[in-house]
């Protein structure tokens, strides 16, 4: 059984930097596709990082430059780096992965198969 549990959400002021934890039990963190999504108050849930199984990355616009996805596969840990936040970035982040070591494009809700509960992350003008 996989299970994520995410971790590292909270207030912050505009410009400020968080970084989230996802921490992975029941499959190695580099086995699947792994990543991203938030769900800001009103909108649909949107992937922000994904991460395949060899490392490479993908972003969504809104986030390219400001934030990183990265992994430590000695804690089986995925991370999420958020620099530069604005308030627009305010949203519930989850962790989330795919079967296979490839992460679909686009990657939709639809197409995930397990999800983390969850952490807040709120950026203040």
């Amino acid at each position: 059984q996989v299970h994520l549990v995410e971790s590292g959400g909270g207030s912050v002021q505009a410009g400020g930097s968080l970084r989230l934890s996802c921490a992975v039990s029941g499959v190695g963190v580099s086995s699947y596709c792994m990543g991203w999504f938030r769900q800001a108050p009103g909108k649909e849930r949107e992937v922000v990082a994904a991460m395949r199984s060899d490392g490479s990355q993908s972003y969504a616009d809104s986030v390219k430059g400001r934030f990183t996805i990265s992994k430590d596969t000695g804690k089986n840990t995925l991370y999420l780096l958020m620099t530069s936040l604005k308030p627009e970035d305010t949203a519930m982040y989850f962790c989330a992965a795919d079967y296979g070591p490839y992460c679909p494009a686009p990657w939709r809700v639809l197409f995930v198969a397990y999800w983390g509960q969850g952490t807040q992350v709120t950026v203040s003008s």
